[in-house]
């Protein structure tokens, strides 16, 4: 032990010190030599032990971006769920995760993040129904047979101008398309999606279609579907009548937020708002089914998706590609989908080019004032891996459907700055061993 070690002992035991703890007490003992060396040793190695406070204490190291949040967590419901991968000899990854202000029972809005187990599921069921010609690129057609439905016969976004389960999920994965996710809980239907989901082990309840102003009823009620012949338009592959879910899964307990909302008519009601039947979908329960996806031999077997090898690359492929690698859709030519444009986490609202040693495997959402990313972060040239989930609410005003978040000045950059602040932490963090990280490299459509 070192005799400035020594010092640290015995002025502080093994107890982990703040900055402006250590320099208190130096000044008033008068070590002025002491104080010069600690400061110095203290700005070299700034970062707090892995403990139970391990994240709070690390935003406590950026008070500029982090202490007015951390000082109304609650207000702006933050969840943060932070998870190390370590790699043993094999390859395989172990996980260390730590938390903050993690609280199921703490509902909040899932918005688009339920669409990647809608793509999951989809491919799952393709997959389970083993039809010789049914796979994700034939054509898919949706017929309105029912009150609230939409027919869907064409798309001229597709490479072929016909929709399919693969152009949907490219819309999902990419742009985080909401009609794409309409169609998906259309083929999968309510209760079958809650039922795969739950046996999985996910404590998730999916309700509604996105967009569409449907009522409790119209939700139970789903498109009938045809999978058609790529040759021959009038030879029906696979038909799926209008499904029906007779037992829905209803939350049992009533959750109202804020003070007021906008109704359909445009008119401000001052009374809370009513999530109870919306859908709900656990920040934990996200970075699991992102973890089950990500490292399906690392996690038990049942929590895992029954798709193919390629099927999961593709999947993995499209939810890392940005806009302007996308030939089909053609979002290569639309200027305001920049990368960062479904990468929260790291990036915020940033325009400018996502360096190319980076990738992010990621689904965000964003409706009613909720920011969600739930993302594993990659950089090949510096071997570095991790994931991470959050969540944060910007409606000051408590009126909900106004229009009114603060998304750009406080979600966006806390997004950024707290995946700025993790990956700075992973730079340093020290590992046995450097991940192999070639499974995760892909070819994009348009590079």
């Amino acid at each position: 032990m070192t005799k400035l070690q020594m010092y640290q002992k015995l002025l502080f035991g093994t107890r982990a010190i703040s900055y402006r703890y250590y320099t208190m007490v130096l000044k008033r003992l008068g070590m002025d030599i002491l104080f010069l060396v600690v400061v110095s040793l203290f700005s070299c190695n700034r970062y707090p032990v892995e403990d139970t406070d391990f994240l709070r204490n690390l935003m406590l190291t950026k008070p500029s971006q982090f202490d007015s949040l951390l000082a109304k967590k609650d207000v702006f419901e933050i969840q943060i769920l932070y998870t190390q991968i370590n790699r043993d000899e094999q390859n395989i990854p172990h996980f260390k995760s730590f938390s903050y202000n993690m609280d199921r029972n703490m509902y909040f809005y899932p918005a688009s993040t339920v669409k990647l187990p809608l793509v999951l599921l989809s491919l799952e069921k393709l997959h389970e129904l083993g039809i010789a010609g049914l796979n994700k690129y034939t054509r898919m057609l949706s017929d309105s047979v029912y009150s609230g439905q939409l027919s869907v016969h064409k798309d001229t976004t597709s490479e072929d101008g016909y929709p399919s389960v693969a152009h949907y999920s490219k819309k999902i994965l990419i742009v985080s398309d909401n009609d794409a996710y309409n169609r998906l809980y259309e083929f999968m239907g309510q209760r079958e999606i809650n039922r795969r989901l739950q046996k999985k082990g996910y404590r998730v309840s999916f309700l509604h279609r996105l967009e569409r102003p449907l009522s409790l009823d119209e939700n139970r009620y789903t498109e009938a579907i045809r999978f058609i012949d790529s040759g021959d338009t009038n030879k029906v592959i696979y038909r799926q009548e209008m499904g029906e879910n007779v037992t829905p899964f209803f939350r049992r307990d009533t959750i109202l937020k804020g003070r007021g909302y906008i109704n359909r008519n445009g008119e401000l009601v001052m009374a809370p708002f009513d999530f109870t039947y919306k859908n709900s979908y656990p920040l934990e329960d996200q970075q699991e089914v992102l973890k089950a996806l990500l490292f399906p031999k690392a996690v038990a077997s049942y929590r895992t998706f029954n798709i193919s090898e390629e099927d999961r690359h593709f999947v993995l492929q499209y939810m890392s590609q940005y806009p302007h690698e996308t030939y089909f859709p053609p979002y290569y030519k639309d200027s305001s989908l920049y990368d960062s444009y479904c990468k929260f986490l790291l990036f915020g609202e940033g325009t400018k080019k996502i360096p190319h040693n980076i990738r992010i495997f990621n689904k965000v959402g964003d409706a009613y004032g909720y920011l969600i990313d739930n993302a594993y972060i990659v950089d090949f040239d510096r071997q570095v891996e991790f994931l991470l989930s959050a969540v944060i609410h910007t409606n000051s005003d408590g009126i909900f459907n106004d229009g009114k978040y603060e998304y750009s000045a406080i979600g966006f950059p806390f997004m950024k700055n707290i995946g700025q602040l993790l990956y700075e932490y992973e730079l340093q963090r020290k590992k046995k061993r450097k991940p192999d990280l070639w499974e995760f490299r892909f070819m994009y459509d348009y590079q």
